[in-house]
């Protein structure tokens, strides 16, 4: 690919997710230094923030480029900040690598942090009753989980899918994750112990629902002469392409197609489901095919999806994901590795740091730096990532 299409990552950082009820700037401090640490690069080098933003700290959450700046030291940078659901991450890498690829700037911070409350997400911003957020709420009694269990009742109806390859799903995740010192949850389980869990939202269990977290993730991208110059070196990890497209279906057949944008049944009314659609423009813009990706970063919600994943990014065709399961073909070992770093099932949802969380993992994956659950060989990742009401991301990293 050529450099004008690209980006390297020359840096990559993270705060342990877990429950520390503390300001989320601390977090996204915390990556962000470790991200400049890697680099080699002091704050002062930086042109560029992007910050991803979160709509449950207040008003620095919603200026988190300027925030981070701000707690940095005021160098000078630009900045800017996005909110895009859980895939706010995702359009603040978009946001720094746009500026690096214009040539507005050689070298940029993205930093994403959460504090999150306990329980399961609610609306935010009281009551506002023309809000889809709000509705799905109060109108649907739709919290997150409820939509988790939709969807995986559509794949037991549609492929046969069974409650013992959901529990396969979470067992194969908690074993990846176990040696992952960012992650919140590092402990083995067995299916029995999976299916034992209480009900959450018929049919999916406590343990294969992701958990709020707090966390936070960071990366330090740069132009490829800038990263040759300072790096001395051709063998870069870079980001090949970064997809943030919309959905493609008749609006005016839908009443409410705020919520029915994360509908599998409306976004599969033309053509790819939305989901499908986001990997294909990654894999278009970055000139490879899903035949040449060795492991996946996905956005397991609930174990259930990450079924659905398989399928959109590629690695099968539709119905055939629980094979690929059983086959063991996603597991570290198998042909494409899917959650190397046990995905949200063992770090739970720190929503602006997710979408660039999945991204260092891919990196320190290709760099060979990801001890005790290392891919071998690996030399092409995708991360795949879903917010609500349109928001898709997904991103491939090369070396």
């Amino acid at each position: 690919m050529p450099d004008d299409k690209r980006v390297a990552v020359l840096g990559a950082g993270m705060h342990p997710w877990g429950k520390w009820g503390r300001n989320f700037v601390e977090y996204g401090l915390a990556a962000a230094g470790d991200a400049l640490g890697e680099a080699g690069l002091p704050w002062t080098d930086i042109q560029y923030v992007a910050g991803a933003d979160t709509i449950r700290n207040g008003y620095p959450g919603f200026i988190a480029g300027a925030t981070f700046a701000q707690a940095l030291g005021w160098n000078g940078a630009r900045v800017s900040s996005a909110y895009a659901a859980c895939a706010s991450g995702a359009q603040a890498i978009s946001n720094a690598r746009a500026q690096i690829l214009a040539g507005l700037c050689d070298v940029a911070l993205v930093v994403g942090a959460d504090t999150t409350p306990k329980g399961f997400f609610a609306p935010v911003g009281g009551d506002r009753r023309d809000d889809p957020d709000w509705l799905r709420f109060h109108l649907l009694g739709a919290t997150n989980p409820t939509y988790f269990a939709l969807y995986a009742r559509r794949r037991m109806e549609l492929f046969g899918a069974t409650e013992a390859d959901f529990a396969a799903v979470k067992v194969k995740n908690a074993r990846h994750g176990l040696e992952n010192p960012n992650a919140r949850y590092r402990k083995q389980v067995t299916a029995e112990e999976v299916l034992a869990s209480p009900m959450v939202a018929d049919p999916l269990r406590l343990l294969e629902i992701c958990a709020t977290s707090d966390g936070g993730a960071a990366l330090v991208l740069a132009s490829m002469d800038f990263a040759r110059r300072y790096a001395g070196t051709d063998d870069l990890v870079t980001i090949d392409a970064v997809s943030t497209v919309t959905p493609r279906f008749p609006q005016t057949v839908i009443e409410m197609p705020n919520f029915s944008t994360d509908s599998a049944i409306a976004a599969a009314t033309v053509g790819p489901t939305f989901k499908h659609s986001v990997a294909l423009a990654a894999y278009e813009e970055a000139g490879i095919s899903p035949e040449d990706v060795d492991m996946a970063e996905v956005y397991d919600l609930s174990s259930a999806l990450e079924l659905d994943w398989y399928e959109d990014i590629g690695l099968c065709k539709e119905g055939e994901a629980e094979r690929l399961l059983r086959d063991g073909d996603t597991t570290i070992g198998g042909r494409v590795p899917v959650n190397p770093s046990g995905g949200l099932s063992c770090f739970g949802e720190a929503i602006p740091a997710q979408a660039i969380a999945q991204v260092c993992e891919l990196v320190w994956q290709l760099r060979g730096r990801a001890t005790g659950r290392q891919v071998e060989g690996a030399r092409v990742g995708i991360t795949a990532n879903q917010g609500l009401f349109g928001h898709g991301s997904s991103v491939i990293v090369s070396r």
